[in-house]
């Protein structure tokens, strides 16, 4: 299985990176930025220079790979994760690759329901304003596209290690979430879904 990740150098990305060599396998890095991630050097790692902006850079990475994954952002400037989201859809249609795992985030479609006041009105309605609609921007275009793809949507990250003691699934009337996950689970989970067909064009809420 040939993976390729973008938005490697990412706290998630990271982890994704670190849990793929830690159990011997194959991974493609895409970042703008190699020097970020000199820490993994490994002979199963490849890093491929690009600007996910680019979609030319993006069309030449996404080649001879059969699973995308997807973790890309940018703060709060709200434009890199659709337009990002956008380039690696049209590439992997070009070269006939289906299988997209994409991370969004907890609050997006139904799972508003699942969100406090601070998070919905606070945090998503103004701190966070722009990051959030960009995410609802890269989540319209995995929607509307022909991919196998999974849209993983998990809460607040913390530092934790990997627990798999989370909640899955969930519907948007539920209410008992502490609204946080580590990133080694969201990475953990995300990594799971390479071989699984479970939760196939859906898009599964995570969080503790």
């Amino acid at each position: 299985m040939n993976i390729i990740l973008f938005g490697a150098t990412g706290s998630v990305g990271k982890q994704i990176i670190k849990q793929t060599l830690d159990e011997g396998h194959r991974v493609t890095a895409f970042t703008r930025s190699p020097e970020k991630l000199i820490a993994f050097s490994s002979a199963n790692l490849s890093v491929v220079k690009g600007d996910i902006l680019n979609k030319t850079d993006v069309e030449s990475a996404v080649l001879n790979h059969d699973v995308v994954l997807c973790t890309i952002g940018d703060g709060n400037k709200g434009t890199v994760r659709g337009t990002g989201t956008r380039n690696i859809i049209e590439s992997m249609q070009k070269h006939h690759i289906k299988r997209l795992i994409c991370q969004t985030t907890l609050g997006l479609g139904e799972s508003r329901g699942n969100l406090n006041f601070v998070w919905k009105h606070i945090m998503f309605g103004l701190l966070l304003k722009k990051a959030f609609k960009d995410h609802q921007l890269q989540e319209q275009y995995v929607f509307d596209s022909n991919l196998d793809y999974t849209i993983v949507r998990p809460s607040a990250f913390t530092d934790g290690q990997i627990t798999r003691n989370y909640k899955i699934g969930f519907d948007g009337n539920f209410k008992k979430l502490s609204l946080k996950i580590s990133r080694a689970d969201v990475a953990d989970f995300m990594l799971q879904r390479i071989t699984s067909k479970e939760y196939l064009k859906q898009a599964v809420s995570i969080s503790n």
